[in-house]
């Protein structure tokens, strides 16, 4: 082994190759796959362990807003995407379509046969076959509002795949909503992200984000406004975490979603959309590892507390195994993040030095190591992912239970702070001109040009000439930040007088 492999876990680093850190992290931490199927990833168990636990705290506040979870199907008529003109026009690249339902045998091969009368889509997303569905079930004032989540996998083809970011298959849920009026339609299109998305992004995952709405050429197919959380990754490019979409009566005149109000009329109903992907589980790994492994979360971490035994003195291999089981009982009894603290002890039969880094490279938030001595002395030796490695100290077996208890918080608290940090360091609000811009973005000084800039809060005038222009250097407007200053000030693209407040970035 050589000596730059003993320093860091993973190789290469952050600053020597950005992109492949982040495809080692994953290998590393055993949380996914490129699978057979181009394009799609196998998700394995600590890695879907880790959606689970997205999937149930995120769904329990969902719940908490009167949505209800229902099921639809995964292929959509190929007419059904027709009847909305801006929704088929965006998502027209990105369809996988089914056009047989039979194979045949034919000199050893087999053949699709039995043509479709009409094509099916993959779902790429459901506004259309849920609209469908929504039209038959909404006839009065009284049926509204209607709250609907929906958990699924979805399809997109993908050219450029990335493991988590950018596969053509995923995970995500997404929300369907009809109400009786644009007001209230726009109140829960909203609400979703102040009261939803956002605490449930920054509280659980411990990633600070930007809250905004999207420029026109960035909203979803089909919507009148789109909004949305923007997070920056450690190499300083943007990630969106989640979005919300107000879609008025778009989809509502195409599939007839319809009601009777309070005077008897037909009016058309207005619908919101909104979903977070499998891809949080890649802005965990991207703002929070580091050179040795993943760093999870505890409110989001599969185990939150690894017991490791140190088999190395044979004999005493059930005298250690029961010691570390009654520490994993008490820690176990006592709750965080709203359950009960969840501990593992490692029985596995390898050496203890290959276990240990193993935890470490996929982020358990606490290791307790438990060898001959510790147990003989009545103590553990504790290790804190946000700490180094090297930082493990013993601990008192008395003492055991209160330290962990103390530090889950503590060290989710800490992940926050060095994302912010990252976040507050790397958001440059003094570049005024596109000069300044340019350099900021495609500095010909850098060594690394892959990890540089970060985000510009900066004036816009609102034009599209110039949201061109910005894209010219792979740079997109993230958001228009809902905290606008409300100053006046010239455009940092072309110099026009302009008064709104946009943010600017590389982004996945």
């Amino acid at each position: 082994m050589s000596a730059k492999s003993q320093q860091n876990a993973i190789s290469p680093t952050r600053q020597e190759d950005y992109p492949e850190w982040y495809q080692q992290v994953i290998k590393a931490a055993n949380m996914a796959e490129m699978s057979s199927v181009r394009g799609c990833m196998v998700i394995r168990p600590w890695g879907y362990g880790i959606w689970e636990k997205l999937q149930r705290g995120l769904d329990d506040r969902i719940k908490a807003t009167g949505h209800e979870n229902a099921y639809f199907p995964l292929f959509i008529p190929l007419s059904f995407l027709e009847k909305e003109a801006g929704h088929v026009e965006g998502f027209a690249k990105e369809c996988a379509v089914v056009t047989h339902h039979r194979l045949v045998e034919k000199s050893g091969r087999l053949v699709p046969t039995g043509e479709l009368e009409e094509p099916l889509i993959v779902r790429p997303t459901s506004e259309t076959i849920i609209g469908r569905s929504f039209a038959r079930w909404i006839q009065s004032y009284r049926d509204l509002p209607l709250l609907i989540n929906q958990w699924a996998n979805v399809v997109r083809w993908e050219m450029r795949p990335r493991i988590f970011l950018r596969t053509t298959e995923f995970l995500w849920q997404e929300g369907h909503t009809a109400h009786v009026s644009e007001k209230e339609a726009m109140e829960e299109t909203l609400m979703i992200l102040h009261n939803v998305y956002r605490p449930f992004v920054e509280e659980e995952l411990a990633i600070p984000v930007i809250i905004g709405e999207k420029t026109p050429a960035e909203r979803f197919p089909g919507a009148v406004n789109t909004y949305c959380i923007e997070g920056m990754m450690q190499d300083r490019k943007a990630l969106q975490a989640g979005t919300s979409h107000f879609l008025g009566q778009n989809f509502s005149r195409a599939f007839e979603i319809q009601f009777s109000n309070r005077d008897g009329e037909q009016e058309a109903a207005y619908t919101t959309s909104w979903g977070v992907s499998s891809r949080l589980v890649g802005a965990l790994v991207m703002v929070h590892a580091d050179d040795d492994g993943l760093r999870l979360p505890p409110r989001i971490a599969p185990r939150q507390v690894v017991v490791i035994p140190m088999l190395n003195k044979p004999g005493q291999e059930d005298r250690i195994m029961v010691y570390a089981q009654s520490i994993a009982d008490d820690i176990g009894r006592e709750s965080y993040g709203g359950g009960n603290i969840s501990v593992l002890v490692d029985k596995r039969d390898m050496r203890p030095v290959e276990k240990k880094w193993e935890w470490v490279k996929k982020g358990a938030p606490i290791r307790l190591e438990i060898g001959f001595r510790d147990m003989e002395s009545g103590s553990v030796f504790m290790g804190r992912r946000d700490e180094p490695v090297k930082a493990a100290r013993s601990v008192n077996r008395e003492e055991v239970t209160a330290t962990v208890v103390a530090a889950l918080p503590e060290i989710q608290a800490n992940y926050f702070q060095q994302a912010k940090a990252l976040l507050d360091e790397h958001t440059n609000r003094d570049i005024g001109d596109f000069e300044a811009f340019r350099e900021y973005f495609t500095p010909e000084d850098t060594e690394k040009p892959e990890i540089h800039g970060g985000f510009v809060l900066a004036k816009w005038c609102e034009s599209p000439v110039c949201e061109e222009k910005s894209a010219e250097l792979k740079v997109t407007i993230r958001c228009l930040p809902f905290e606008q200053s409300g100053t006046a000030g010239k455009c940092v693209i072309c110099g026009a007088p302009a008064r709104i407040d946009a943010v600017f970035a590389k982004a996945y």
